[in-house]
């Protein structure tokens, strides 16, 4: 057991609540980013330009906000962990075949894994609201980003 470095104004159920909800999103931002990395370096098809240009925008956010994110759950005394054991265990992101991978493919797997991590997400905000607005409206951003991704990658296969 580690001891406590930071210690936390958040009462010690509000911090239990609020840093469950930052370390599944971190488990789930950092396995997005690597799931879109691996669909960008392989994907191919007619729309390879498009979709090899959105998924780096989905990297960005996920890498940006996971360190976000993990330096919140730091601020109120909880360790984050993004090991890849802990994010292989954690993480609602699905694994993707490796090898070339068709661009509609890859725009479906993208559908599948932003509407997932979105979900989390939300349960997150529900969750951290009374809890700690002040993780709640980081979650709120994340939601916004990852919604507007989602948005995007529905409408390359509309």
């Amino acid at each position: 057991m580690t001891s406590v470095v930071v210690k936390s104004t958040l009462s010690e159920e509000a911090r239990t609540t609020v840093g469950e909800a930052l370390q599944h999103t971190v488990a789930d931002l950092i396995d997005l980013s690597l799931v879109a990395k691996q669909v960008h370096w392989n994907v191919h098809g007619p729309r390879f330009r498009s979709v090899h240009l959105q998924l780096d925008d989905v990297v960005t956010t996920a890498r940006t906000y996971a360190d976000t994110v993990a330096e919140r759950s730091a601020a109120i005394g909880v360790p984050p962990d993004g090991r890849a054991g802990t994010v292989a265990e954690t993480s609602v992101v699905h694994e993707v075949h490796d090898g070339w991978i068709k661009d509609g493919e890859v725009v479906d797997v993208m559908i599948a894994a932003l509407g997932s991590v979105i979900r989390r997400v939300r349960a997150g905000i529900e969750s951290t609201g009374e809890a700690d607005p002040v993780s709640q409206d980081i979650l709120i951003g994340l939601a916004a980003e990852l919604e507007k991704h989602h948005w995007m990658f529905q409408a390359e296969n509309a």
